[in-house]
């Protein structure tokens, strides 16, 4: 019972503290993104939109970002071309930043029957050996949505890494609580793997740069990416079976497709190289059917072998215009 009492003495203190004025800015966010996320469907798409648009016009940095990763993912695109999925990632983004309060505030029983889920008979067969699963996505525009949606169909838990806003963590963290049986902060190793020894599936996300010390370097989109070998190392824990998730919006928003595949026979090997070639591999295939809903907002190629971290970004954000 103390215990108890003091968790809840320090949860109040907590919430004491979000009342500070530093957190004023972040909860009039909260506030407006909850309030547009009860207006209908569309029209809050059209809110996200605009809220893309916005950041393309004014967010300097993320512009600049984006412009090097599409340049180097699609050298094969024109200069209009790579101006129109510019234009389009940034909408989407913005799009997913309306979804995610959907998921986090409105809930999502309006979206159950406009939902197909590809592979669902694949997670089951590999839920059913009982090790526990690994299901590898990708942060995409849709990514709490998606992850909403699909836990209607099977319980999951999922990784998220902690958010430098105290009150933003918090309120993500209750937020997904709604949907996930456990929400693990990524680097907790022993919760990841009491959870796949407890025959959980994990939902995990490895796309991101995370420096070299815990990395292996392999291609994406035919660019050497910093690649975390985590990945191959939560899968050995318990042998578990290593199944790839995707989720999109469909191009005429009428609803999602949620994607599973089958378990990557293959997968762990020895070999930390094929392990990371291969998760990479998987990513690309799945992001290139939908481009512009991919987070190429975050420097995915920030580590390099040879130059400092984040050379490939250094170029002036403001002089940045479109596609350069």
């Amino acid at each position: 019972m103390a215990l108890h009492s003091t968790e809840n003495q320090n949860n109040q203190r907590l919430s004491y503290k979000f009342l500070a004025p530093k957190f004023w800015p972040m909860w009039l966010g909260i506030a407006l993104i909850a309030t547009i996320a009860k207006f209908p469907f569309r029209i809050a798409l059209k809110m996200g939109a605009i809220l893309g648009w916005f950041s393309l016009k004014f967010s300097h940095r993320r512009r600049n970002i984006c412009n090097v990763n599409l340049k180097l993912c699609f050298p094969e695109l024109s200069k209009k071309s790579l101006n129109a999925l510019m234009r389009a990632t940034f909408r989407e983004n913005g799009i997913g930043i309306i979804e995610a309060a959907i998921a986090w505030t409105s809930g999502i029983n309006n979206f159950t029957g406009h939902v197909e889920v590809e592979g669902l008979d694949f997670l089951e067969a590999a839920q059913n050996e009982g090790n526990g699963v690994l299901l590898v996505g990708a942060h995409y525009s849709t990514l709490e949505m998606g992850g909403a949606l699909l836990a209607r169909y099977t319980d999951l838990d999922v990784t998220y890494r902690k958010h430098k806003n105290l009150l933003f963590d918090q309120f993500m963290r209750n937020s997904r609580h709604k949907h996930y049986i456990n929400v693990i902060e990524r680097e907790d190793v022993r919760k990841i793997a009491r959870s796949l020894r407890n025959g959980n599936t994990v939902w995990f996300a490895p796309d991101q740069d995370y420096g070299k010390a815990h990395s292996v370097f392999a291609p994406f989109f035919g660019i050497e990416a910093a690649t975390i070998k985590t990945t191959a190392r939560f899968a050995r824990l318990n042998n578990s079976p290593t199944l790839i998730f995707s989720h999109h919006r469909k191009k005429d928003n009428s609803g999602y497709i949620l994607k599973i595949s089958q378990k990557l026979l293959t997968y762990p090997s020895d070999d930390e190289y094929a392990n990371a070639l291969q998760i990479n591999q998987h990513l690309e295939a799945r992001i290139r059917e939908f481009p512009d809903q991919y987070l190429w907002l975050h420097r995915r190629f920030k580590t390099q072998r040879t130059s400092e971290s984040g050379a490939l970004y250094n170029t002036t954000a403001r002089n940045t215009q479109i596609i350069s």
